[in-house]
């Protein structure tokens, strides 16, 4: 049965923006090119490769691997040097010399091979290493025992054994000895032949491999030095979110508390002023929410002016007196944050612990001062507030005895001396307790 060709026209044919496919038929929008001004067709840009970044972990497997391949390489490469004096131990008449000979050879080149793997490992004892260089000793004897001057090549292994151990430019006197005995050692003894090759190689090895264990030294150096400064990023993180999340969300569930117990009263008495106290909670409770989220991403900025009024609100909600100051203008841009968060921290403080009946709020160019008429400082655990839940007072405070007073101050003085400021706190003027933060040489904002 013959089969006639079919013409190429017979094919479907598809078009630039189409594809043929199995199936219904689909429209596939046209790749988008551009057109240079002489009516060239540019090609469309190549899609970005994907990111090929490496975790530190994975870059830590990758030198593993690799030095895995390139140690025994690297111990191979020098035990290729003893090929020489056990060629030359094997071609001794004397059956005695000659196995002296090869073993001295082996024994050399296990010495070596089990240094190079404690200076990989890093083990800081030296005990082993020196026990290793005793063994290259007795090899380096028994070589020369058969294989003569040719022996004494084990003595370059015996010099990189040294620098393992010593890691010091003392290696050098150890070199200049064993050098001496490489020139010295063929002139003395009858039928030995000089090897001034052994000695080139003696320094060459020594130098090269004294180098080489700086290097890994300091790069080990370096990688402690990198973990510990991971380690302490993560602490400082760790801190910075507690004390960010203590600032964020301990001013805004005191208010809400505040307000929640007020608008609870106010049901019954007047609604409309209730339904007001809850929705300002709704509001305040969005807020932390974005607040958190802003602390997680590190962008979120606090105003004072925005401190400001928001105080003014918590306090009259506490049916405190709140004596603040109507303009910002006199404080500079860089410490209007750092008078924000102190604002926000004296308020807190009032709400929690005062049982204040009037909070004052000074700003000057060079410092922030609140104050308030209550009962003093932040009473400690056990000192009479009770721990867990929230109680009223007759001014309807209400105090959170569910976290560690005075954390709230830490972070303050934290920030205040992030920007060269202090922290002041103590008895205040109006009989209760005063908390100020000073930035001595502040510029008059203009």
């Amino acid at each position: 049965m013959s089969r006639r060709a079919t013409p190429l026209s017979a094919f479907p044919t598809a078009s630039v923006g189409q594809v043929s496919a199995p199936g219904p038929r689909q429209d596939v929008p046209p790749v988008p090119t551009d057109t240079s001004p002489v009516g060239r067709r540019v090609p469309p840009p190549a899609a970005a490769p994907p990111d090929e970044r490496l975790t530190p972990e994975q870059v830590a497997a990758r030198r593993t691997r690799a030095w895995k391949i390139i140690g025994p390489l690297f111990g191979i490469v020098w035990v290729v040097f003893l090929s020489e004096p056990l060629a030359a131990a094997w071609g001794d008449d004397d059956p005695v010399l000659r196995w002296a000979g090869v073993v001295g050879v082996l024994l050399t080149a296990a010495g070596f091979a089990a240094s190079v793997y404690l200076f990989r490992t890093g083990d800081p004892r030296r005990a082993p290493m020196v026990g290793v260089l005793g063994v290259e000793v007795v090899g380096v004897v028994l070589a020369c025992l058969g294989a003569q001057q040719h022996g004494l090549i084990g003595l370059v292994f015996v010099s990189v054994t040294v620098v393992y151990i010593t890691r010091s430019a003392r290696v050098l006197v150890v070199t200049v000895a064993l050098a001496v005995v490489c020139a010295v050692l063929p002139r003395v003894v009858r039928g030995w032949e000089p090897e001034d090759g052994t000695i080139a190689a003696l320094f060459l090895a020594t130098l090269a491999t004294f180098g080489f264990s700086q290097l890994v030294q300091r790069n080990r150096q370096l990688q402690l030095a990198q973990e510990e400064v991971a380690t302490l990023a993560v602490s400082r993180e760790r801190e910075r979110i507690a004390r960010d999340m203590h600032d964020v969300l301990g001013h805004s569930l005191t208010v809400i508390s505040v307000k929640s117990e007020l608008a609870a009263r106010l049901v019954t008495v007047d609604p409309a002023r209730a339904a007001a106290e809850l929705a300002d909670i709704q509001g305040l409770a969005r807020s932390a929410l974005a607040d958190v989220r802003g602390m997680v991403t590190a962008t979120r900025h606090l105003t004072l002016a925005g401190e400001l009024a928001a105080a003014r609100r918590a306090l009259d909600a506490g049916g405190i007196d709140a004596r603040l100051p109507g303009a910002v203008d006199a404080v500079p841009e860089d410490l209007r944050e750092l008078f924000a968060w102190t604002v926000r921290e004296g308020t807190t403080n009032v709400l929690r612990h005062a049982a204040a009946r009037t909070v004052v709020v000074t700003l000057a160019p060079d410092r922030v001062v609140v104050e308030d008429d209550g009962r003093g400082a932040p009473p400690c655990p056990g000192a009479g507030d009770p721990v867990g839940g929230a109680t009223d007072d007759v001014h309807g405070s209400a105090v959170l005895g569910d976290e560690l007073p005075g954390h709230g101050l830490a972070g303050l003085r934290e920030r205040a001396e992030a920007v060269g400021a202090r922290l002041e706190t103590g008895p205040g003027s109006l009989g209760g307790f005063r908390l100020a933060v000073v930035a001595p040489g502040a510029r008059i904002a203009r």
